[in-house]
């Protein structure tokens, strides 16, 4: 479904990600892990158009996306976490989810601020991931946990057929980030596919079909997570030991 082709970000003389080069495929979850400032995150930018690529291609399906303005991006059914919340203040959740829904045309802009199909969806979305309870609370008083739900819900309102996750389980506690991993896999059984970037090598172990490591912004290693938690370079220069603990 995603094809990243000899992907390239550079800041100066700083290469944050050099010549990145892997695939997703149609219906997989496909982790793209790696230690810090492996460049994963930019690759991310980069893919979702957040940020402008120096080289390389992004395909989606048939059609070349880099590029493509974000909306556009969006439109053709990429969507995208990030690492930090970016709720809007003095917002409520469903404001907040709403917000996130297609804009098919100036005549939109008519419409009243949310209409009764996007309430009846929204809502229907927050009672997917269990959170239908905190649907009017501000979305600034929600815990760490909460906010990356109402931002999975908000993602899922473009309708996307791939979703790119940056670091879902980032300060989540453990019982919070057990629903997460549930909701992720059964978008997944529903046929979503999923590319995700996380440092918790236990989530990665449990949820991912392939594996794709990074280390100073290209890709060193990529197979079934058994494959790569076996591989010495990835385990001893690059991850220190971490895959072999979440076994």
């Amino acid at each position: 479904m995603l094809e990243v082709k000899g992907l390239c970000k550079y800041f100066g003389g700083l290469k944050a990600v050099d010549d990145c080069s892997f695939t997703v495929e149609k219906g997989t979850i496909t982790a793209l892990i790696g230690p810090n400032g492996a460049g994963k995150t930019t690759a991310f930018n980069c893919i979702s158009r957040t940020m402008m690529p120096t080289a390389g291609e992004v395909w989606l399906e048939d059609q070349r996306i880099d590029p493509l303005r974000p909306h556009k991006i969006t439109k053709l059914g990429v969507s995208r976490t990030f690492q930090i919340s970016r709720n809007l203040a003095d917002m409520s959740v469903l404001e907040n989810v709403i917000c996130q829904s297609r804009i098919h045309g100036w005549r939109d802009l008519m419409k009243p601020a949310m209409s009764k199909d996007e309430i009846e969806k929204a809502m229907d979305i927050l009672d997917f991931l269990g959170i239908t309870r905190i649907a009017h609370e501000d979305g600034s008083n929600l815990s760490f946990g909460q906010k990356k739900l109402m931002d999975l819900a908000a993602l899922l309102m473009s309708d996307p057929k791939i979703i790119l996750l940056d670091e879902p389980a980032g300060g989540v506690n453990p019982s919070l980030l057990e629903e997460i991993i549930t909701r992720i896999r059964q978008l997944n059984d529903r046929g979503l596919t999923v590319l995700i970037v996380e440092h918790n090598m236990n989530l990665i172990m449990r949820l991912s079909h392939q594996v794709v490591v990074m280390t100073q912004g290209r890709v060193i290693a990529r197979g079934r997570p058994e494959e790569v938690q076996k591989d010495p370079a990835v385990l001893d220069a690059y991850l220190g030991g971490a895959l072999e603990e979440a076994s």
